[in-house]
């Protein structure tokens, strides 16, 4: 890859690790993804501290990739579960490419689950193309420029 250098302030990469770099940030999209919504269902299956959640709920909220909607079963008092927003569920490739890599590099025998096409049953997996429809083989055909304003 031939490369371009980009001050860190400026680097989209640098920023977006600003909001999902901190410990537990991913793991709750994820689990958000996959239904996990509520606060105390998301403590229990992620085996969090009770206020490290609710910060890294509150950073996600504020950054605009969760929404809070109440709720109130009855007798209770008024919670919140957290729905991804259109920035939020835009994280899926992301997920998706960290997700094939640990199941190339760290899983240990069998990788836990596969994302399937529902349609047909078949194996998804992420493929980088460029606008044009080329398949970028990122060893060989990958390389940087400065954007145009």
């Amino acid at each position: 890859m031939r490369g371009v250098v980009v001050d860190n302030d400026r680097c989209s990469i640098a920023r977006a690790l600003g909001v999902l770099g901190e410990r537990w940030s991913l793991q709750i999209v994820r689990d958000v993804f996959n239904g996990v919504q509520r606060f105390d269902a998301l403590r229990e299956h992620l085996n969090v501290a009770r206020n490290v959640l609710a910060n890294r709920l509150q950073n996600l909220v504020d950054a605009g990739l969760l929404e809070k909607r109440p709720y109130q079963e009855f007798g209770s008092r008024r919670r919140y579960e957290y729905e991804l927003t259109q920035a939020g569920r835009e994280l899926w490739p992301v997920l998706m490419t960290l997700m094939a890599w640990g199941d190339r590099h760290l899983a240990e025998g069998t990788p836990p689950v596969e994302h399937e096409h529902v349609g047909c049953g078949g194996r998804v997996s992420l493929v980088p193309v460029c606008e044009h429809g080329h398949a970028v083989d990122p060893k060989r055909d990958l390389g940087l420029r400065l954007a145009k304003p």
